[in-house]
């Protein structure tokens, strides 16, 4: 399953994507800076929820190209029950 990287929803996701990466460095910097325990987790939390999103944000976006694929019959029934296990078993790494 390819994405589209041209696509609107995935430059959502590369936003959000860079957004978590800067919490993180955040966490880092605050962990070498010796700040408030709970401070640091409270932004570790935020990149990890930033994270999860993006994760859901491409399943999602896979999802949609797939039922696109299923819609103009280009797609066998062995393809789509091996798509659906496929988009199963992702969304389950995230929860």
């Amino acid at each position: 399953m390819e994405l589209d990287l041209a696509s609107a929803e995935l430059k959502a996701v590369l936003n959000r994507l860079r957004r978590a990466q800067g919490q993180i460095s955040g966490v880092i910097r605050m962990i070498e800076e010796g700040r408030d325990c709970e401070e640091v987790v409270t932004q570790l939390a935020a990149a990890s929820r930033a994270l999860d999103r993006a994760g859901f944000a491409i399943i999602a976006t896979g999802l949609q190209q797939c039922l696109t694929g299923m819609e103009d019959g280009s797609r066998t029934s062995e393809d789509r029950d091996e798509m659906r296990g496929r988009l199963e078993k992702l969304f389950l790494s995230l929860a």
